[in-house]
């Protein structure tokens, strides 16, 4: 759209309902928060400059936690309802020909639906209503439109407990999301007036004033009731997340992802899977996790803001976040890759082996109950069972550095900062303090004494004293 349409999104509710101290809008669903993703889709319809976050409750909470979108906030102090919310944006719209109203607790809505709206408001109405028919709509503000086939004018919005015993079957809704022309939007906040009930403002009374006032209101439904939904308790924020990931999940298979019984498998709203990889039940893709095509991911994963490549298999039950893994790599099961982790193409990353800022090289290999922090490990080294780096010396970390077809045996303790060259050996049970040159054997281990007979004499001795 062009620089003449600012969007207001209304954030700045504490969400009594969801008895919660954290503010309404920053809680999360589809691995964000409500307010995010309504950011997110604002974003697609103009510039972040021109979106401007009105904010009250917890306001500087909502503002760090949003700021990296690059939005505008727009402070209201007193929280006295959704006109008067737009009154304290009024400075900052007042240089647009249009405004369009967005809410900080409709995760679901779609840019599509955000376009539609605009386009219906193309045709000359003063307010242009989004309206949508949920399968209940106890409690909403209903849609009276004038009389006649296909009206799109509005005669009034009615709230539930003014409803006529007639008007009960009306089952259109306003949603609170609106698109005006700026200049009598301005106009009409002047001559809001409070409620008697309980002082605040409300926005809706502009479809009454405007009516009066003769111009035209129109509306215009969206395609789906669920895209308008909000959240006012923590039963309908889950329902919400759920929606959320059901439609992630859709959106992947239809993309050429087999997700084995999607419903178990928690999947972020900003994943994105290449096709032909499978997805068994009970995994957890979660944040901003790419993955490549090809792939296996076997049940009771979880895999965080991690990125992995083509053709890469991952076991039952691991743990991955923060870290890459190339093409054709094998995890698990039971791998618990911690940020920073780094693991090459084909390179195999075994049962119980936990990394942590590590990385190995193509073809190197960890395959059993190791702990590598700190370290690079070369293309084509092996990893033997029970291998530490022992990288903290309880103040700093330490960097361990092991070359290309190094062979480090099964329980040896690599004590950082150490450097092991191209090719060499590292006996089996070895404690290894000094630089190994390529291509050397290192043994660090005490002289094996063997007593011929002294377990026989104990179990004999022990015998007769009892």
């Amino acid at each position: 759209m062009t620089t003449e349409l600012a969007i207001v999104i209304m954030a700045a509710g504490k969400g009594t309902r969801l008895k919660s101290r954290r503010p309404k809008v920053l809680h999360e669903i589809g691995g964000k928060s409500l307010l995010a993703h309504v950011i997110r889709a604002a974003s697609q319809i103009v510039p972040a400059a021109q979106i401007y976050v009105v904010i009250g409750h917890q306001a500087e909470q909502v503002r760090a936690s949003l700021a990296h979108t690059g939005v505008q906030f727009v402070l209201q102090d007193q929280q006295l309802g959704t006109g008067h919310a737009i009154q304290c944006a009024r400075e900052a719209i007042a240089g647009y020909k249009q405004t369009l109203v967005l809410s900080g607790d409709v995760p679901l809505i779609r840019p599509e639906t955000i376009r539609m709206l605009l386009e219906a408001h193309q045709l000359g109405s003063a307010m242009t209503i989004l309206t949508a028919q949920p399968e209940n709509p106890f409690g909403y503000g209903r849609i009276l439109r004038r009389k006649g086939e296909n009206s799109r004018q509005v005669e009034a919005i009615i709230e539930q407990k003014s409803l006529t015993q007639e008007q009960l079957s009306l089952r259109e809704v306003n949603t609170g999301i609106y698109a005006f022309q700026t200049a009598p939007l301005l106009d009409g906040l002047n001559e809001i007036t409070p409620n008697e009930g309980n002082g605040e403002y409300y926005l809706t009374d502009l479809a009454r004033i405007f009516v009066q006032a003769g111009k035209l209101v129109a509306a215009v439904e969206a395609p789906d009731a669920n895209e308008v939904l909000g959240a006012n308790t923590i039963p309908e924020l889950v329902a919400l997340d759920a929606t959320m990931r059901a439609a992630t999940a859709n959106r992947l298979m239809l993309e050429g992802v087999t997700i084995y019984r999607p419903e178990t498998c928690v999947i972020d709203a900003d994943v994105q899977v290449g096709s032909d990889t499978v997805i068994e039940p009970y995994v957890q893709i979660l944040g901003k996790t790419v993955i490549g095509s090809d792939c296996l991911v076997r049940s009771s994963t979880v895999i965080e803001n991690s990125t992995l490549g083509n053709g890469v298999l991952v076991r039952q039950s691991c743990v991955i976040a923060e870290s890459t893994i190339g093409n054709g790599a094998k995890l698990g099961p039971f791998a618990h890759l911690r940020p920073g982790s780094d693991i090459g193409e084909e390179a195999h990353i075994g049962n119980f082996v936990e990394t942590k800022k590590a990385k190995l090289g193509k073809g190197a290999k960890a395959n059993h109950l190791s702990y590598l922090g700190d370290a690079d490990i070369g293309a084509g080294c092996n990893i033997g069972a029970g291998v530490i780096t022992c990288n903290y010396d309880g103040v700093n970390k330490h960097g361990t550095f092991i070359g290309q077809n190094a062979f480090i045996g099964s329980d040896s303790t690599l004590v950082a900062p150490i450097r092991i060259g191209d090719g060499a050996y590292v006996g089996a049970g070895s404690c290894i303090t000094r630089e190994v040159p390529a291509g050397a054997l290192a043994v660090g281990r005490s002289r094996q004494v063997t007593k011929e007979g002294w377990a026989s004499a104990r179990r004999t001795a022990r015998s007769l004293e009892s």
